[in-house]
This record gives C-alpha cells, sequence and structure tokens, in this order.
C-alpha cells in the first residue's frame, strides 16, 4: 500500500486531518522539552507511543515535527531509528524518507497549508527540499 493511501486512510479512520487531533485521539501525548539541536522523536515503551517536540524550534518547524514523527508511528512503530543510528551500523534513511513522504502527505493535506510553495516549506516548516520536488515533479 502507499504511502498517499495510508495517510488517507488515516484521515479517514480518525475524520481529522488535524495531526495533534489525531495524536489525542490515539492517546499519544506530545511533549515539548529541550532537544538541542534534534526536531524531535517518538518513543515507544510497551506499545505506548509519545511523541517529544523541541520546544526551542518556531512552530510551524514543530508542525512539521508532529506529522514526521507519526509517520514512523504509523509506518514502522517497531523501529527506534534514534537508536539504530546512534548504536549499530544499520541503515535508517529508508525509514526517515518514508516519514518524510508521510509527514509531506500530511502537510498539503491541511487547508491551511494547501498553498504553501517549496520554498516556504523548506525554509519555514523544515520540509526536506527533494522529497517535495520528487513528490511535486516526479
Amino acid at each position: 500500500m502507499t504511502i498517499k493511501k495510508r495517510v488517507n486512510q488515516l484521515f479517514k479512520k480518525y475524520g481529522t486531518t488535524d495531526p495533534f487531533e489525531i495524536a489525542k485521539i490515539r492517546g499519544i501525548p506530545i511533549i515539548y522539552r529541550p532537544l538541542g539541536r534534534s526536531y524531535g522523536f517518538f518513543t515507544n515503551y510497551y506499545r505506548t507511543f509519545t511523541i517529544q517536540v523541541n520546544e526551542d524550534i518556531p512552530y510551524k518547524k514543530q508542525l512539521y515535527t508532529i506529522m514526521h514523527e507519526l509517520g514512523h508511528i504509523t509506518l514502522h512503530p517497531e523501529i527506534n531509528s534514534a537508536f539504530l543510528k546512534a548504536n549499530t551500523y544499520y541503515m535508517t534513511d529508508r525509514y526517515e524518507t518514508e516519514a518524510h513522504e508521510f509527514a509531506i502527505e500530511m502537510f498539503y493535506n491541511q487547508e491551511e497549508l494547501k498553498n504553501v510553495t517549496i520554498q516556504e516549506a523548506t525554509e519555514e516548516y523544515g520540509v526536506p527540499e527533494q522529497l517535495l520536488i520528487k513528490k511535486f515533479y516526479t
């Protein structure tokens, strides 16, 4: 199943496109705290998910980070890519790319974000430019 279909299923199941509302309905707390250079990550502790978001980054980047972490939780909840990256030689690029693609699908389904340009998305929200170009030009 494509990532776009997974995102649309999520919207249909929860009756909203709002990532905050989806997290709330799914019982996933969003915790804001200082995370240094990291935008955020998710934890899975005994099948209880939490999204941690850097409180020191602008709201727009926090919003995209939440969408990205919902992508990880939805697509591969059993994978702790932060742990794998820090403690193994396992390549996590595929998981990160998929989470970004998921977040981009969520992003452009938000009514207030539908007309955001690629430049605005990359500069203000932190969306990877190469994945936006892939979405819109391939």
